[in-house]
């Protein structure tokens, strides 16, 4: 059983890290400056796209990467409830804010369960862990 939950748990953190990483990607190569303008647009300040931005290209690589998941997961959570409450909320659910809630909702699975399955976290956990056995 515990390694159908893992498997599940990549499975969801493979499809979140290439959607952040797209989107995040997407901000720039759209032209980030557009991005820029719709947040001032919100009324948030407009270097906030580079930073959602960012953080979505690399969070998403990190993801894919099994590298820092918790970290990132958590973020993302941050970064859809920002987008949900911000641009999404006055469109209602159906064409509004249904897919931000959903990486929402994986986000946070991601977060509280963590996924060491085929990462880099299990690799530098276990380098750490031997580490420390040597020391003893």
């Amino acid at each position: 059983m515990f390694k159908n939950q893992q498997i599940g748990s990549f499975i969801v953190r493979l499809v979140l890290g290439i959607t952040f990483f797209i989107h995040g990607l997407m901000k720039f190569q759209m032209g980030i400056v557009h991005t820029v303008g719709f947040f001032e647009k919100m009324g948030l300040p407009g270097f906030l796209a580079y930073a959602v931005g960012g953080v979505e290209i690399v969070g998403g690589v990190c993801l894919l990467l099994g590298l820092g998941t918790r970290i990132f997961s958590a973020i993302f959570v941050v970064d859809m409830l920002g987008a949900i409450f911000t641009a999404k909320w006055g469109k209602g659910f159906a064409g509004g804010y249904e897919f931000e809630l959903a990486l929402l909702a994986m986000s946070l699975q991601l977060f509280l369960s963590g996924n060491s399955f085929l990462s880099l976290d299990k690799q530098f956990t276990r380098q750490v862990g031997v580490s420390k056995e040597l020391e003893s």
